[in-house]
């Protein structure tokens, strides 16, 4: 099973942001919370059980269903990174397959 880097860190907590949550909204269980994030509730069972990283999207609708800024929202699980690195891929513009391609001027 592939873990993710943030997993290998001691002080990342899921388990603790997502109680959090239930408290905040005073919710009942995770499929109350898997309800008003608007995901499907395996989700939130990966991500109790470290399968699943809580992802950008989803940091977004924690935030804007509790208000809570991203910060404290990764603070409340242990994710203490100042700063992410982007792979060599990413930010890059993608390429057509055909030479030319992407030569092609559009006229009205």
């Amino acid at each position: 099973m592939a873990h993710h880097a943030l997993a290998s860190q001691e002080s990342y907590n899921p388990n603790h942001l997502l109680d959090i949550l239930l408290g905040k909204m005073s919710l009942k269980n995770d499929a109350a919370l898997s309800r008003v994030l608007e995901v499907a509730p395996p989700v939130i069972s990966k991500i109790r059980h470290r399968r699943l990283p809580v992802g950008a999207s989803l940091l977004i609708r924690m935030h804007e269903v509790t208000g809570m800024s991203i910060r404290d929202l990764r603070d409340l699980m242990g994710d203490r990174r100042t700063k992410y690195r982007l792979s060599d891929a990413q930010g890059r513009p993608k390429t057509d397959e055909k030479e030319g391609a992407g030569n092609t001027q559009y006229s009205h």
